[in-house]
């Protein structure tokens, strides 16, 4: 089950890019007491999306999309996030 922090990006990202496919993977277990673990277990995180927002935007402007949808979680709530974002028909 996805814990709070995860079904907020999901929903967050669902309601701005109304993607196609979205995947928000929690990878909080693998750094485990590195640098950036709370002990929350929702610190480190993969999001796969495919939208056509996307469509005609580098990857720099698409990372950018995704974290100005998702406010203050980046950075402040979550200490990594990575962004793989796709135009439907890209290689994802």
């Amino acid at each position: 089950m996805a814990g709070s922090v995860a079904r907020e990006i999901e929903t967050l990202l669902g309601h701005a890019f109304v993607p196609t496919r979205l995947e928000v993977i929690n990878d909080s277990a693998r750094h485990h007491g590195h640098a950036g673990d709370d002990g929350s277990g929702e610190s480190h995180f993969t999001v796969v999306i495919e939208s056509v927002a996307f469509a005609g935007k580098n990857r720099l402007e698409r990372q950018r999309m995704v974290n100005r949808a998702l406010g203050d979680i980046p950075g402040q709530r979550v200490h990594a996030l990575a962004i793989r974002a796709f135009a439907p028909g890209e290689a994802g």
